[in-house]
């Protein structure tokens, strides 16, 4: 029993010894262990990037929110503490009894969640308050100002800020930056929270992404095809616009559309970009390919004449008919006109391969590179896959398959003369802090075709919007316009719908100088379905309101009278106004003038030269300044304390501004005669 007692109480001294042992021994390296284990790191998000448009107008930012947390240990707090859940609660509408409650019940020793979801504006007045133990920790959420406009071009985000589709897609690696971290303590709960005074490394914000649409642009191109899809009855529509000279996408909508700011509350049809996903039989818009084949190979010319008889003719057992019975008619008014017959007599004399590479090398059959996700190529079946029939009807766009970027990309290369251009719609990229990192430029894929073969065509599908042609709805006024309209059957369970369509139409202007090429098209309108009138109005309608977002356009059609050619004009009598107003009416006149730099505070005396003498443009006129402005208080509320305080300055006046923003109130009256001292008050959002 002894013996058993004497080692039970030997064991406690062991225990206690190499407790010893490890402290002196391994102590350093087991607390330092300790302390990496509860120490950790938070990630600090970085800022999404915006996007553009060319003019600088924001379509896509995030909305910075921010939590404010305390670490009340931190020296210094106590002493202020009342004081910061005062001014809080007069930012926040809220109670400064209710953030010391929160600090009380807070659950670890050195946090303390006060307020969620701080602005910027709030955000920024509060760290001006230099509260020691302060915490911001910031929360981010995309917001697309404009609803949905350009909804398919700038597509969405998901929870995590991720790009799902459109331009957040297809940049995300640019958008999303680089997030930084923070370092953090762990308690024994394995809860995480931030403290202050630990390393952080600081987020590499997004880049922000300009794109080559404009913004009104876009605006009038959505509203019309929104109107021409209601008065057409139209199951779905598209349109879209590109400069012919660069492949610079203008413009590109879709109906139904839907609000990336709500993508949940709209069905995937509606989110489909259905200008590069949707392949379409072309209809007559595609009567270009043989045309140019034809011209250029020397085939046909635009004098020729080509028999269509009656309207309708037979090739290999298959009937194909015209609108109407023509006759005999030159190929300009095969094309005019748009005949089915004439257009297929003429490509059926084509060597198949030479009509296959001429769809080839217009971007047909293959995706045109657009930086846009989710673009589908087209079909273009090789000659060995052809038929006895596949010549004659692919001629007026059956048998392939195209979407309508490649369409517009065809037909841009008609309006520059034959190049084949890259279709982009990212102009540039900058860095978070406004520098340029890339910028796009023209990229031209091939020559698809001569410039003397779009010159010499350039007639016969201006003369398409001409009287008697299929699209006398697309004329504008003063405007010359190319282009070609399209009706293609659909295909509904296997068979094509004698009274179902895709009519379409895209053209070009001004015809002599292009600028502008656009696509619309109308998928299963009710009633008549022909391009030149479901589609064609509709490109009218844009066309017409977009001229005056063309100055170059607008001059053209409406040239302005030139300002007469002067050198002198007689001096204007600004005597007796204020002198800075005096100094910017002579300035505005063309004239030089010596003040003082109290200007603002006197008046205009007199003059030399003197009033109603005429004086050269930019020669100088002395300008005396007689006595000081008694100014009276005026009105402030509603202007930014720094336009008030200037305001006030420039005149004297001693200002002390409370808060932040926009003026509320202010201690002198309207109207009272000018302080020399005044107290403004702001509100801080």
């Amino acid at each position: 029993m002894y013996v058993v007692l004497t080692l039970l109480s030997l064991f406690p001294l062991v225990i206690v010894g190499k407790m010893v042992m490890i402290y002196v021994t391994d102590g350093a390296e087991l607390r330092a262990s300790g302390e990496q284990q509860a120490t950790t790191y938070e990630a600090i998000p970085a800022r999404r990037g915006r996007i553009v448009d060319h003019g600088g107008n924001i379509l896509a930012v995030n909305t910075a929110r921010y939590d404010l947390a305390v670490d009340p240990q931190v020296a210094g707090f106590a002493e202020v503490q009342q004081t910061f859940f005062d001014k809080l609660a007069r930012i926040r509408n809220g109670s400064a009894g209710r953030y010391a409650s929160r600090l009380k019940n807070r659950t670890s020793p050195r946090y303390a969640v006060l307020e969620r979801g701080l602005t910027d504006a709030q955000k920024e007045e509060v760290e001006q308050w230099e509260i020691p133990g302060l915490i911001l920790e910031p929360h981010f959420a995309r917001r697309y100002n404009y609803g949905t406009t350009a909804a398919h071009v700038l597509g969405h985000v998901d929870r995590d800020m991720t790009g799902l589709a459109g331009i957040e897609l297809e940049y995300d690696a640019y958008l999303r930056g680089v997030p930084g971290k923070r370092a953090a303590k762990k308690d024994r709960r394995g809860r995480v929270k931030a403290f202050v005074g630990g390393n952080v490394v600081e987020p590499k914000h997004g880049e922000t992404i300009v794109l080559t649409i404009d913004l009104a642009r876009q605006a009038i191109l959505e509203e019309e095809l929104m109107r021409g899809v209601r008065q057409y009855g139209a199951e779905w529509a598209t349109a879209l616009a590109m400069d012919p000279r660069t492949g610079a996408i203008l413009a590109m909508a879709n109906v139904p559309t839907y609000d990336p700011n709500r993508t949940a509350a709209f069905s995937t049809s509606a989110r489909r970009n259905r200008a590069i996903t949707d392949r379409i039989e072309p209809g007559s818009t595609f009567k270009m390919v043989p045309a140019v084949a034809a011209v250029e190979r020397g085939e046909v010319t635009l004098a020729d004449s080509i028999e269509t008889g009656q309207g309708w003719t037979v090739f290999s057992g298959r009937t194909m008919k015209d609108t109407h019975a023509y006759g005999t008619i030159t190929f300009a008014e095969v094309i005019a006109k748009s005949s089915n017959v004439g257009i297929a007599k003429t490509a059926i004399h084509l060597e198949p391969g030479v009509f296959y590479q001429y769809a080839r090398n217009l971007g047909f059959g293959i995706t045109t590179g657009v930086d846009l996700p989710g673009e589908v190529a087209g079909v273009l079946k090789k000659p060995t896959q052809w038929s006895g029939t596949t010549q004659a009807w692919m001629s007026h766009g059956y048998e392939v398959d195209a979407t309508p970027l490649q369409v517009l990309t065809a037909y841009a290369a008609l309006a520059n003369g034959g190049l084949l251009v890259q279709p982009y719609i990212v102009a540039e990229r900058r860095s978070a802090t406004g520098k340029t990192v890339w910028r796009a430029r023209r990229d031209s894929i091939r020559r698809a075709f001569d410039r003397r073969t779009a010159e010499a065509l350039l007639p016969a599908f201006e003369s398409v919007t001409a009287e008697g042609g299929t699209a006398e709805a697309a004329q504008v006024d003063g405007l010359r316009i190319a282009g070609k309209t399209g009706t293609a059957q659909v295909v509904i369970n296997g068979s094509y719908r004698r009274d179902r369509h895709n009519g379409s139409f895209v053209g070009f202007f001004p015809a002599e100088d292009p600028q502008v090429v656009l696509m619309v098209m109308m998928s299963k309108p009710k009633g008549i379905g022909y391009g030149g009138v479901v589609a064609a109005p509709v490109f009218q309608k844009i066309a017409e309101r977009w001229v005056s977002t063309f100055p170059q356009i607008a001059n053209q059609m409406a040239p302005t009278t030139p300002l007469p050619d002067v050198d002198e004009a007689e001096v204007p009598d600004v005597q007796g106004q204020p002198g800075r107003i005096a100094a910017q009416r002579l300035r505005a006149a063309g004239y030089r003038v010596n003040v003082d730099a109290d200007e603002a505070l006197r008046v205009a005396g007199g003059l030399s030269p003197e009033p109603g003498k005429a004086a050269d443009f930019g020669d100088r006129v002395s300008m005396r300044l007689d006595g000081v402005i008694r100014e009276s208080m005026p009105d402030l509320r509603g202007l930014s304390s720094r336009q008030a305080m200037f305001w006030l300055q420039s005149r004297g006046v001693e200002v002390e501004v409370k808060g932040r923003g926009v003026v509320q109130r202010q201690s002198v009256e309207a109207g009272a005669p000018l302080p020399t001292r005044a107290v403004l008050t702001c509100n801080t959002t």
